[in-house]
């Protein structure tokens, strides 16, 4: 019986049995001359490998797995030179290369593995994302969410009496946290009995999900965020001795939200004569936190609000099903009931908002004498936005004209258009080759690359004018989105997802261990790691490289006791130079490597599973078996990188795990908090580390420093980015474009000094223009 090798299929797996017995020639005894051209990879497979592992690399009897996976023809060569047979004379190097170049092209490449057909752009849906958004700025301004000042706090107006008939101060406050005490705002007009304040401006979301809103004060209060005229937390009127008050508001993640708070101070029973002016004050205090989704209670940060006074924008609350992303990024794949009736539920949403808001959204008076008519042109350009293209005359006939012929009341034609429009295959959609002008096209496939919305008015008119049909005239328009705050909030949200940290993880740690790794520490890391994010994708220069290789890390006064920086206990978020020595930009920021760790201990294979997959984009199979980790007190005296080592040493492990440890072990200076170390278990923490790279050059790092500089100046490394990059923001796979386009964009995107801001362009502009 013949032995077999007992290696797995799939992924990163290599699948190789004894078939490849490569140490024969091919020289049989009928033919003892050597031949005058050596045998081709193909030639060699056919002859010594086929038998075992079929001729299309289907498997035998005697090998029952299929050929296939993710390795490199470098990984290959060394794994059939090493490996192959399993017994006797190994094949020569020579040979090895010759053969692994067949293999990879014809199993292992990417168009191996997609089944040698070629990739396209397919018809798809909204994902909820985009279907929120759509509608979001659809009953918006159609010239887009406002652009938002550069000052941040809220505008304060302080008054001398609880009715704000006398503004005595007005200035701008980073936040609303005081304790008055029993003193007023400032001593000159103020009667300590009596005076109020009101904050306003606006909020800036920096994520999608429900906010939680907290107000804390022993007086009344109230709180209107997104809304003018409904307030979130109504406590103007008093009852009981309740001192906190919450509110919850779903919010769409980059756009801002007007928030108003107010708040009157006033001691029942006491009128404002001389004598009462001389009883003791109350005192006072008013405070506003949030929890953002599934982030701790904080108080609402100064980098999230502006004096600036922004309208209020739709946000449909209904829920969703979530949307595929089983091939890496969100796409609209399927239609399922459930997905239907969310559809039909934010529509009808969405109408009632409408109607409740048409003077508002349309401009005309409810008494206005061509109410009608002049409400027919504002369904028309409602439909033609949301359509993406101008209404032929049967589709005005059907959305507009009918609606109004069968609705006496023109509030409930204007229901019916807008029910009509959001049900509408063509908004649902986004057909590769629809019906719609080519201009209206481009214009749709720009918007939606950059935004995951609608076009705006300066779009459409370009596409009107006949203006969308050079790659320049796309480019241009490109380059003005994508400076917009929908477009940085869609590149800050991937870099979120190319991190995995968008899920939230859960954060907690051994109390004991970490006693000071609070849940508002953990809150207050999410922040720093996106104050870093945002600091970068706001930059002129955006740069990929600084993002990965700078010490530099937003901080406050707590984090910089927690992470030995020298700031004062009560400083706001700065940014500080941390651990020189060790850190290197967002693959070492503490909130990234406290995600990828235990409870108590760092986890060299979470890390180095982020790194495999996420920064260099190989494909790695679930474990042959589940294996617990082995815990630290069971072998006390091993360090963590000893353990991990010993746990993965079969050879079924090694076939991933040669390159996941060698990956993570370069992040072990850092412990489960992210905290720099330099011993463990009384050794040395040892964070050399390796990677083999497609070109077959094994590079090799002394720490995270190494390793990041290696990931800046990588091929791989680089074209794994861009086209993650690129398949989240057109949600397609970048094969439909050929396969020049990822090389293509990988070239621009060096020649551009890495800047993402400006590949987000030119993505953008390739998928606008595809036909």
């Amino acid at each position: 019986m013949k032995k077999t090798l007992p290696t797995k299929r799939a992924g990163g797996r290599i699948a190789l049995g004894c078939g490849l017995a490569l140490g024969a020639g091919l020289v049989t005894a009928q033919t003892p001359q050597k031949p005058t051209v050596p045998p081709t990879g193909a030639a060699i497979f056919v002859a010594r490998c086929a038998p075992c592992h079929g001729a299309s690399g289907e498997g035998t009897e005697s090998y029952r797995k299929q050929l296939g996976g993710n390795r490199t023809a470098a990984d290959l060569a060394k794994y059939v030179q090493a490996s192959m047979p399993p017994s006797g004379k190994k094949c020569s190097a020579p040979e090895a290369k010759q053969v692994a170049a067949y293999l990879y092209e014809k199993f292992y490449s990417p168009l191996a593995r997609e089944g040698r057909r070629p990739a396209r752009a397919a018809l798809s849906r909204l994902t909820v994302r985009q279907w929120r958004s759509a509608v979001a700025d659809l009953l918006g301004d159609e010239s887009g969410p406002p652009r938002i000042v550069a000052a941040r706090g809220l505008s304060g107006e302080y008054y001398k009496d609880r009715n704000r008939n006398e503004r005595l101060i007005q200035r701008v406050d980073p936040q609303v946290a005081f304790n008055f005490g029993t003193k007023a705002p400032a001593e000159a007009g103020f009667v300590p009995h009596y005076f109020s304040a009101r904050w306003n401006g606006s909020l800036l979301a920096p994520e999608t999900g429900e906010y939680e809103f907290v107000v804390r004060s022993d007086h009344a209060v109230a709180l209107w965020v997104n809304d003018s005229q409904k307030p979130l937390i109504d406590a103007l009127v008093r009852s009981g001795n309740s001192t906190e008050f919450r509110g919850r508001i779903f919010l769409l993640g980059g756009r801002a939200y007007p928030i108003r708070l107010e708040f009157s101070k006033g001691t029942s029973g006491v009128d404002d004569s001389e004598a009462a002016r001389k009883k003791p004050s109350a005192p006072a205090r008013v405070a506003l936190s949030w929890k953002r989704p599934h982030l701790a209670e904080e108080p609402l940060p100064v980098q999230n609000l502006t004096p600036q006074n922004v309208p209020p924008t739709f946000v449909a609350s209904a829920p969703f099903p979530p949307d595929d992303r089983s091939m890496g990024y969100e796409r609209g794949a399927a239609v399922s009931r459930a997905w239907d009736e969310s559809t039909i539920n934010g529509a009808l949403e969405t109408a009632d908002f409408a109607v409740k808001n048409l003077r508002r959204l349309s401009g005309v008076a409810a008494d206005a004498p061509d109410r009608a008519a002049r409400l027919q042109e504002f369904c028309t350009r409602l439909v033609e936005r949301a359509l993406r293209a101008p209404l032929t005359p049967e589709q005005k006939q059907l959305y507009i004209t009918r609606s109004f012929e069968r609705s006496p009341d023109p509030n409930q034609a204007v229901r019916r258009v807008v029910l009509l429009a959001l049900q509408s295959p063509r908004f649902l959609f986004r057909e590769p080759d629809g019906a719609s002008p080519a201009a209206y096209r481009t214009a749709a496939k720009l918007a939606f690359a950059l935004w995951d919305s609608l076009p705006d008015r300066a779009l459409l008119a370009e596409a009107a004018a006949g203006r969308l049909q050079t790659r320049e005239q796309v480019r241009q328009h490109a380059l003005r989105m994508a400076s917009d705050p929908r477009a940085l909030a869609k590149q800050r949200e991937f870099f979120l997802q190319w991190l995995r940290v968008d899920q939230y993880p859960d954060l907690t740690k051994d109390s004991k261990r970490f006693p000071e790794f609070t849940p508002e520490a953990a809150a207050d890391l999410r922040a720093s790691l996106e104050l870093g994010l945002d600091k970068t994708l706001a930059s002129e220069k955006a740069d990929w490289r600084e993002l990965l290789t700078s010490d530099r890390v937003f901080l406050n006064g707590s984090l910089a006791k927690l992470y030995g920086a020298d700031l004062p206990p009560d400083a706001p978020f700065t940014e500080v130079s941390l651990d020189p020595d060790s850190r290197a930009g967002v693959l070492t920021h503490p909130y990234l490597l406290a995600s990828f760790a235990y409870l108590s201990s760092s986890s060299p294979i979470h890390r180095g599973v982020l790194l495999v997959r996420n920064v260099f984009g190989r494909v790695l199979a679930p474990p042959p078996v589940a294996v617990a980790p082995l815990a630290a007190d069971l072998r006390p005296e091993l360090t963590t990188r000893e353990r991990v080592s010993l746990q993965t040493k079969p050879e079924s492990c090694q076939s991933c795990h040669r390159t996941i440890n060698a990956l993570g072990f370069t992040l072990e200076r850092f412990d489960a908090i992210g905290r720099v170390r330099e011993r463990e278990n009384d050794k040395k923490v040892d964070c050399s580390g390796s990677f083999l790279a497609q070109t077959g050059e094994t590079a090799r790092f002394s720490g995270a420093k190494d390793l990041a500089k290696f990931v800046t100046e990588s091929d791989e490394a680089h074209r794994a980015f861009v086209e993650k990059f690129f398949q989240f923001h057109t949600k397609q796979p970048i094969r439909a474009w050929g396969e020049n386009e990822l090389p293509k964009l990988t070239q621009s995107f060096a020649e551009n000094r890495f800047n993402i801001r400006t590949l987000a362009v030119e993505l953008a502009t390739d998928a606008a223009l595809k036909p």
